[in-house]
């Protein structure tokens, strides 16, 4: 494995999770300002969950583009970085959501696809780290 293309994939796989942790602070944040609002929060809670909501989708963007970058670095040195649902899943995460349950639903899925690429990306790492 060559030293540079090794290293170019530890430092694109730093920033993907980076971008991954940023997306699950966001994503948690909105989910809590989501229950709020559920509960009765009121138009101030109900804007702070938006925003926050906008938040984790731009997040969710970088992300995106993190791994897909990563995923370039670590075909040069003959890894695969599996990330097809999530690069999916981020592109109508935020999409016409209706109901603040859908919405509820459509965050946990997203905290779900950010923690399993997360221990994705940090055994690949790992990897590369110790190789």
């Amino acid at each position: 494995m060559n030293e540079l293309e090794r290293n170019q994939a530890i430092d694109a796989g730093e920033r993907a999770l980076q971008s991954l942790n940023a997306a699950r602070e966001a994503l948690s944040s909105a989910k809590g300002w989501g229950v709020v609002d559920m509960l009765g929060g009121g138009l101030l809670s109900t804007m702070i969950k938006r925003s926050r909501m906008h938040e984790a989708n731009a997040a969710m963007e970088r992300a995106k583009c993190d791994l897909e970058q990563f995923r370039d670095e670590l075909e040069d040195v003959n890894i695969q970085l599996a990330t097809g649902d999530f690069v999916g899943f981020a592109d109508y995460f935020f999409d016409g959501l209706i109901f603040d349950a859908v919405a509820q639903h459509r965050i946990g899925e997203a905290s779900t696809q950010v923690e399993r690429l997360t221990e994705q990306v940090e055994r690949l790492l790992a990897r590369l780290i110790n190789s």
